[in-house]
């Protein structure tokens, strides 16, 4: 039970630490970028105009699967062990 706790706390202590870590990244090419500016910077209302925000959410959807896929590995990697153990 004491090498949970200790594994436990480590993790917590890295997850705080790299929380708390960041650096400022551009994770858009140049012609995205480039588009995105011209619409949102002309103002108009036109469907095209919507491209940065439906890039935004494109971008965060692309970002959730991984933490899914990974939450689920874990989870059933857990459950699997609890079986053996």
């Amino acid at each position: 039970m004491k090498k949970f706790i200790h594994k436990f706390l480590f993790t917590v202590v890295v997850a705080i630490i790299l929380s708390f870590t960041t650096t400022e990244v551009y994770s858009q090419c140049a012609m995205c970028r480039a588009t995105v500016e011209s619409n949102v910077g002309t103002g108009s209302k036109e469907p095209e105009s919507e491209v940065g925000s439906g890039l935004n959410t494109g971008i965060l959807y692309l970002m959730t699967i991984p933490y899914i896929l990974i939450g689920t590995f874990g989870f059933l990697w857990y459950k699997y062990s609890r079986k053996k153990a």
